[in-house]
């Protein structure tokens, strides 16, 4: 049986894991090999730690909790969609200028959605098939240019 500290950082950072998706309870315990009160303690631990947030969950007609991490490690992805990095901009942008960071709405908009779960892709439906149509040629005619040199 390992050790409760040694199971919850393998827990932890199973959950850390799963990010935003997050990893239901009984679903952990069986990936680490664990027993479901050996980890109910443990995710009730790490909880406690502030480390993680557990959501209760109906499941298959059965309650029981979803955990989710309360902070991922960085990575690049969170700085990826940062508008500063392909504003036209960018160069003349100075808190102390008319262009700055302190009033431009593009960059609060971003800051005020830093953490919250990236939008869910629209759902496709059925519907009738659409075929895309063949681009149209394009001919030269040189009718428009001849009259402009006349």
């Amino acid at each position: 049986m390992p050790k409760r500290n040694d199971l919850e950082q393998k827990a932890l950072h199973y959950v850390v894991g799963t990010g935003y998706h997050g990893v239901l309870q009984s679903d952990l315990w069986r990936e680490l090999g664990a027993s479901s009160r050996e980890g109910s303690r443990v995710s009730i631990k790490l909880e406690e730690k502030g480390l993680i947030r557990r959501e209760k969950e109906l499941q298959e007609g059965r309650w029981t909790y979803r955990l989710y991490p309360k902070r991922l490690p960085a990575s690049i992805e969170t700085i990826v969609d940062c508008p500063c990095l392909l504003c036209p901009d960018n160069a003349r942008c100075d808190p102390t200028t008319a262009l700055s960071p302190k009033s431009c709405p593009k960059l609060t908009d971003w800051i005020l959605n830093l953490g919250k779960p990236p939008a869910p892709a629209p759902a496709i439906t059925e519907g009738p098939s659409v075929t895309a149509l063949p681009e149209p040629s394009i001919q030269e005619d040189d009718s428009d240019a001849e009259s402009l040199v006349k």
